[in-house]
C-alpha cells in the first residue's frame, strides 16, 4: 500500500496523512536526537509531522524536514508539518507572532496546520510553563473566539494552510463553530485517543460538523512523569488487543493504529526507537474485521492518560465534560 495516497480531505479543501509522527519526547531525551529521529522517519515514508512550541525541538524538526528536501528525498509540499499556538500565546496579539517565531526556528516559510494546543489560557510572558511561588500554573483568561480570529488572520496571511484545535470538547468546538462571523472551521480536533478511551461520542460530533478527528497517544502513553497518569494500566499489554495482533501476525501497537484508521480517525505514532518507528508504516499491510473492530470497540474504560491537570478549576478545562 502506497502510504503516500493516504490521506483524508479536510474541510477547507487541504489533504492530511491518516498516519503522522508525533515529535514529542520525554525532557531526558537530547533535543539532537529529534532532528535523527525525525530524518528517519522522513527516509522511512512518513509524511506528516506532528510537533508543537512546547515541546521546544522545532529547530531540530525544522532542520530534519530541510535536509531531506536538500537531498531530495521530499519536497516541501511532500511534507504536512503541524504546529501548535501554546496556551502563553492565547491573547489575539500574541497569535501570529507566535506562529511566525515556530516559522523561524523550523526556517520554514508555512505550515500546514496550526492548532490551538489547550484550550486553557496561561499567564503571557517567556515562560512557557508560567508558576507561582508554589509551584502552581498562572492560568490567564482569553476568550477562545478571539484566539480563533487571530488564527483565521494567520490563514489569510499564507502563514498557514489549515487551522484548527486540539483538547477540545464538544461544547468548545460548538462555540467555535457558532460563532458570529466564522471564517473558517476547524479542520480538526486533537485529542487523545486510543482503545481505552475511544472517544466514540466526540468522534461521532466531528464527523457530522466534517471535523476530522486526530488522535495522539494513540498506543496509551510515552509514561511522562508529572504529564502522565502511572497508575493506569498499559494499553499495549490488554489481552484483547494481545490475542488480535497474534492473529494477525502482527505487534499489538499496529492493531491499535490501525483501529484508528479503519475508524477515519488520523492517528499520530510516536516513538524515538527506530525499529519502531519503521515498524509503525506497516500499518497499512493488514486488515481488521468487523469483529476485531467490535472487540477493540470494548475494550473503552474511558482512561484518560493526560489528564492535563494544571488546568483543573479553569472554566475552559475541557476533560470536566463527558466528551
Amino acid at each position: 500500500m502506497d502510504l503516500k495516497s493516504q490521506k483524508v480531505k479536510l474541510n477547507d479543501g487541504h489533504f492530511i496523512p491518516i498516519l503522522g509522527f508525533g515529535t514529542a519526547a520525554p525532557e531526558e531525551v537530547p533535543k539532537s536526537e529529534a532532528l535523527e529521529v525525525t530524518k528517519f522517519a522522513i527516509e522511512v515514508g512518513f509524511r506528516h509531522l506532528d510537533c508543537a512550541r512546547v515541546y521546544q525541538n522545532e529547530e531540530q524538526v525544522g532542520q530534519a524536514i530541510r535536509s531531506k528536501i536538500a537531498d531530495g528525498t521530499v519536497k516541501r509540499e511532500d511534507i504536512f508539518y503541524t504546529s501548535k499556538l501554546w496556551c502563553t500565546f492565547f491573547r489575539p496579539d500574541l497569535v501570529q507572532p507566535a506562529l511566525e517565531k515556530s516559522l523561524k526556528d523550523l526556517q520554514l516559510d508555512y505550515v500546514d496546520l496550526y492548532l490551538i494546543h489547550f484550550p486553557v489560557a496561561m499567564k503571557p510572558g517567556e515562560e512557557l510553563l508560567p508558576k507561582d511561588e508554589n509551584g502552581k500554573m498562572i492560568l490567564d483568561s482569553v476568550d477562545l473566539c478571539r484566539t480563533w480570529e487571530a488564527l483565521e488572520k494567520c490563514k489569510d496571511a499564507g502563514l498557514t494552510k489549515s487551522i484548527g484545535v486540539s483538547n477540545f470538547n464538544h461544547k468548545q468546538l460548538e462555540k467555535i463553530l457558532n460563532k458570529p462571523g466564522l471564517k473558517y472551521k476547524p479542520v480538526c480536533n486533537q485529542v487523545e485517543c486510543h482503545p481505552y478511551l475511544n472517544q466514540s461520542k466526540l468522534l461521532d460530533f466531528c464527523k457530522s460538523h466534517d471535523i476530522v478527528l486526530v488522535a495522539y497517544s494513540a498506543l496509551g502513553s510515552q509514561r511522562i512523569k508529572g504529564w502522565v497518569n502511572l497508575n493506569h494500566p498499559i494499553l499495549l499489554e490488554d489481552p484483547v488487543l494481545c490475542a488480535i495482533a497474534k492473529k494477525h501476525k502482527q505487534t499489538p501497537a499496529l492493531v491499535a493504529l490501525r483501529y484508528q484508521i479503519q475508524r477515519g480517525v488520523v492517528v499520530l505514532a510516536k516513538s524515538y526507537n527506530k525499529k519502531r518507528i519503521k515498524e509503525n508504516i506497516q500499518v497499512f499491510d493488514f486488515e481488521l474485521s468487523p469483529e476485531d473492530m467490535k472487540a477493540i470497540d470494548g475494550i473503552n474504560r474511558n482512561i484518560r492518560y493526560s489528564e492535563m491537570l494544571f488546568g483543573v478549576g479553569h472554566p475552559e478545562y475541557p476533560f470536566s465534560e463527558e466528551y
